[in-house]
């Protein structure tokens, strides 16, 4: 992890190249209505230059991906992780069928993240940004045209940039969760405390009466908490267990330099929620549940 970094993301701003990161763009006059029937959030009711994030689900409640989604006055950007724009494209394209929209990689785009409490000031000088999604670290991410990433990267030179190790850690001390990390395709939402991609009032969109019947529950089987673990660095699915018995596993481990320790993403049966729940880690010593984030 780069110290200085660290110190710049949260006491005052880094960049993130955030250029791998694949958007996706939907046109059409059905564009809205369209996607508004396939995730979990009202894209409706989004103000022409805002952003929202949003899960996809299947039939079943299940975890199809996430994005931003971003709406403009001519179309609408749906920010994808990298490597996942393929995989969202084919799910939406399944259910296109006599909507008048159009689906397509916006490969003209690219994101540059700023992170930080002077992320604000530092994206006033980017002039030539088309929109912005709200940062998972903190800060902003704007949406700039592919071929004046160098211009945007020039400008914002001074400013200390955030390496993948350094972006793992701020992540982990946020509780933000990835897809393909700490989300897989057998994720439901609420799970991974995603309560923030859902919108309860929005009409239907698939998977909704799975989550409907989910959140009338009232709690799920198992949910994403955050570790304590001392000196311990667990590797990625290490059981978590209680009396013998599995209770759950680690999806993330980081050095916090927030905590002065080990730390994790995990999922833990409902019984074992509660914030100060000590649990056996496998293959020795333990971990101390703790509420997120950090």
């Amino acid at each position: 992890m780069n110290e200085q970094a660290y110190t710049a993301a949260t006491s005052a701003c880094a960049r993130l190249d955030l250029s791998a990161r694949e958007l996706l763009r939907v046109t059409g006059p059905d564009r809205v209505s369209f996607v508004q029937g396939m995730v979990t959030n009202d894209v409706e009711k989004l103000p022409v230059g805002a952003s929202l994030y949003a899960a996809m689900l299947t039939a079943k409640g299940a975890m199809v991906g996430d994005a931003r989604v971003l709406k403009r006055e001519d179309e609408l950007l749906l920010d994808t992780g990298p490597g996942r724009g393929a995989g969202v494209l084919g799910f939406l394209n399944t259910f296109l069928i006599s909507e008048e929209a159009e689906l397509s990689a916006a490969d003209d785009l690219a994101v540059v993240g700023l992170v930080g409490p002077q992320a604000e000031a530092w994206a006033a000088k980017v002039d030539v940004a088309h929109g912005r999604f709200g940062s998972f670290l903190g800060g902003v991410d704007l949406v700039v045209p592919r071929a004046a990433l160098a211009s945007v990267e020039a400008l914002l030179g001074e400013l200390p940039v955030l390496e993948a190790g350094t972006v793992e850690v701020l992540r982990v001390e946020r509780g933000v969760p990835v897809f393909g990390v700490d989300m897989t395709e057998s994720t439901i939402p609420l799970e991974a405390n995603l309560e923030h991609a859902i919108n309860y009032t929005k009409g239907c969109y698939i998977g909704q009466e799975v989550i409907a019947r989910a959140t009338y529950r009232g709690q799920m089987n198992k949910k994403l908490v955050g570790l304590e673990l001392g000196s311990l660095t667990p590797a990625v699915k290490t059981e978590l267990q209680r009396a013998g018995k599995k209770v759950g596993w680690v999806t993330s481990v980081v050095f916090s330099p927030k905590r002065g320790q080990q730390v994790a993403l995990g999922y833990v049966h409902r019984d074992h929620l509660a914030a100060g729940t000590v649990l056996d880690v496998a293959g020795g010593g333990s971990a101390t549940v703790s509420s997120l984030p950090f």
